[in-house]
């Protein structure tokens, strides 16, 4: 994980303008200790290339590895319990697979939502029936708030998620979250270019 990440992060900053790829460490089955231990160093490394570690729904985690936010799903705390612990400074997203779950992260005053799945997922089982495009279209309608589509991305379906016919002048989303299509890849940065790449044309 360590060498993908690295990887992804080095391709990123070679072709990508700064803060245009975040980290978020998402380990559910390491001991406490251990995810500490995986949290620090990829701290380091995403201090040296400039890019935002989220950890998912370890709040304690976040704050010792000094991280840059937390990411609640959607059996995590609740948002006003995070921002207490977290406090104003670090980031807290949330998981949302509705648009009214978008519209709720908002008034509760979360950063960020991950919206999806927008198509099935490629690194597991889907949990919920993809949304498509125009789920996401209703998604990033449904608040003033950045909406980062998740599910099934790959560089050949990031067309979809900006097309007008879908969108039209409404928000689109700021970006896509992606596991399969990297740390899937035979060669994660390889994979990090493509996908930069069609999101930045």
């Amino acid at each position: 994980m360590i060498a993908a990440c690295e990887a992804a992060l080095a391709a990123a900053v070679a072709i990508a303008p700064p803060g245009a790829l975040a980290i978020q460490l998402r380990e559910k089955d390491l001991a406490a200790r251990d995810l500490l231990e995986l949290a620090h160093a990829l701290r380091s490394r995403c201090a040296r290339y400039g890019a935002p570690l989220i950890v998912n729904d370890r709040l304690d985690v976040a704050l010792a590895a000094d991280a840059d936010g937390v990411h609640l799903p959607a059996a995590s705390f609740a948002m006003r319990d995070a921002r207490a612990i977290v406090g104003p400074a670090r980031l807290v997203g949330v998981s949302a697979h509705t648009p009214s779950e978008v519209a709720a992260a908002a008034r509760e005053g979360a950063d960020f939502a991950v919206f999806g799945p927008v198509f099935d997922p490629l690194s597991k089982a889907a949990y919920t029936a993809a949304s498509g495009a125009a789920g996401l279209a209703a998604a990033c309608r449904a608040a003033p708030l950045p909406v980062y589509a998740l599910g099934g991305i790959t560089a050949a379906r990031l067309d979809q998620l900006r097309d007008d016919s879908t969108f039209g002048r409404g928000p689109r989303p700021a970006g896509a979250a992606v596991i399969g299509a990297v740390f899937g890849a035979d060669d994660p940065a390889a994979a990090t270019r493509e996908l930069l790449a069609a999101i930045l044309k």
